[in-house]
Parts: C-alpha cells; sequence; structure tokens
C-alpha cells in the first residue's frame, strides 16, 4: 500500500502552529510533491515558534518528547557509525541544518574538525550552551571544503531546493561523502495516514521526496553510494499522525502502524524515511 499520483492534489494542515490548510501537488516529472502556496522566506520562521517543534528546543517534558530524545541518543551512533563506515578518515565535517548541535556534540574529536549551520536562533543559542558554535547562513562557510556534509531532515524544509544542492556541491571536497536523510512520501505509513501524515508537516516541510525524485535531483553531480533505512522514523512519526487524526497520544496504535509499515518495506525498501548517501566524483 502507497500513495500514489492519482491521490493529489492533498490538503493538509498546519498542526503545529497556525491550523492553516495548505495543498500537496505531485509533480510528475520529478516524481515529488510541493506544498503550495509556500510561504515567503521572510515568513517562514514564524511556523517554528512552538516549544513542540522539539528539534529546535531540546524539550523534553511529555511523552513524546522523552521518546524523541530517547531514540536521538540511539540515532547519534547510527549517524556516526554511518561516516565511519563510508569514509573512515575524514577530518572535516558539515551539518547542515544542524538544530541543537546534539550530532556535532556527539561527533567531535580533537583529530576531527565540525562545523554546523543552523538558521534558528533559540536553537543556534541552545547549541552554543554546549559549546558547539553554528553559523546561520550555509553561505558563511562559502569557500571551505569539506570531507563529509550531512543533512538529517533538513532537505525538505531549504525554500531553494536546487540552489542549495549547488551550494552543496560547492563545499564538498573531490571524493567527499553526503548524506542527506528525508521522508518518504512512499512509505506504508504515508499511505495509511494520508493527510494526518505527520511527515508531510506543512509548510515547514516545502517539498517531499521519492527515490526517483531524489535521483533526479543529485546523480547528475554525485553517484549514490547506499541508500539505508531509518527505522525508528516509521514509529515515531505514527505516533505524531495519531495525534494529528485523533487529538490522541495512541502508543498501541501507533506501534502497530509503524511495524506494519517496516515489515512492509523489508520487500519494498520503502521506509519512512531513508537516508541517502552519495559520493562526489573526484
Amino acid at each position: 500500500m502507497q500513495l500514489r499520483q492519482e491521490n493529489f492534489p492533498l490538503t493538509v494542515k498546519d498542526y503545529l502552529v497556525s491550523n492553516e490548510e495548505f495543498t500537496l501537488e505531485f509533480d510528475a516529472e520529478k516524481e515529488m510533491l510541493l506544498t503550495k502556496p509556500q510561504p515567503e522566506t521572510s515568513k517562514l520562521s514564524k511556523y517554528y515558534e512552538s516549544e513542540q517543534y522539539i528539534s529546535h528546543t531540546d524539550n523534553k517534558n511529555g511523552l513524546v518528547p522523552f521518546l524523541y530524545q530517547v531514540v536521538k541518543r540511539r540515532s547519534l551512533k547510527n549517524k556516526l557509525g554511518l561516516i565511519n563506515v563510508l569514509k573512515k578518515d575524514a577530518k572535516s565535517i558539515l551539518d547542515i541544518g544542524a538544530g541543537t548541535g546534539d550530532f556535532l556534540s556527539f561527533i567531535q574529536s580533537e583529530s576531527r574538525s565540525v562545523i554546523g549551520v543552523e538558521p534558528n536562533s533559540k536553537a543556534r543559542e541552545l547549541a552554543q550552551n554546549k559549546g558547539i558554535f553554528l553559523e546561520e547562513d550555509i553561505k558563511n562557510v562559502k569557500g571551505k571544503l569539506f570531507d563529509v556534509i550531512t543533512m538529517w531532515h533538513v532537505l525538505e524544509h531549504v525554500p531553494n531546493l536546487e540552489e542549495t544542492i549547488l551550494d552543496v556541491e560547492a563545499l564538498l571536497k573531490p571524493n567527499g561523502l553526503l548524506i542527506v536523510a528525508v521522508p518518504n512520501f512512499y512509505s506504508f505509513d504515508a499511505a495509511y495516514y494520508k493527510s494526518f501524515w505527520a511527515a508531510f508537516d506543512a509548510p515547514r516541510h516545502l517539498w517531499h521526496f521519492s527515490k526517483v525524485s531524489m535521483n533526479k535531483l543529485f546523480t547528475d553531480k554525485f553517484s549514490l553510494l547506499k541508500i539505508s533505512p531509518m527505522v525508528f522514523d516509521s514509529f515515531y512519526v505514527s505516533i505524531l499522525s495519531e495525534k494529528n487524526k485523533t487529538g490522541k497520544i495512541n502508543l498501541l496504535k501507533a506501534f502497530f502502524v509503524g511495524l506494519i509499515s517496516n515489515l512492509y518495506a523489508l520487500s519494498t525498501k520503502e521506509y519512512s524515511s531513508l537516508i541517502y548517501c552519495y559520493k562526489k566524483p573526484q
């Protein structure tokens, strides 16, 4: 079971901040979804102004934030492990969309240079309290080159998609590793929850990707090394989706949907979120 072109356009709601409605339109050429209307870049920040937007607040109060923090600790180890497997000699790492700096704090070492970019001022302040200084804009690191660039659930947020990809290419060394994690609207949990699927997260998520769209956007400039699943995402996203749909945190139902999503993905490979690992040519 998965969403198809005929399911769109689809009306979705901003459950986090504004309660406004948006439309997801299917781009047949790239096989991706576009959030319409897209807020002006200068007005995007207001849609992040919520204590419930955990990646910018380090909120630990309540069941959902607690579960998020538990999963995040495990995810940090997995992310570092992926880098060590694919680019174990990496000396310089750039994390774009670094949030409150937990990933950089986890991976920094005496032998490794880590830099992060995060546009949200509150998140940057929390990162600084952890000893991690973050740049506000990717243009602030222009001219530098990195062995590894990571974008953990960031690409769906950027206003200028193709310009951002060009900027990333310019910052990565030849033979460098690019890691991009994004939600996958072809997953079982997306098809199950439809307009209530939390990973649509309009209008903070401006773009919604499939394997086809990621191939078309990136492989002119990079070669794809591997695609890895983020198996915990189906459970967390299902918890949030249940809350969108019913107004309640139905843990058992969400766990069941998340489990079924991962079981389906064993054969389809369409997990709730996917990590794309690219190499820049020599």
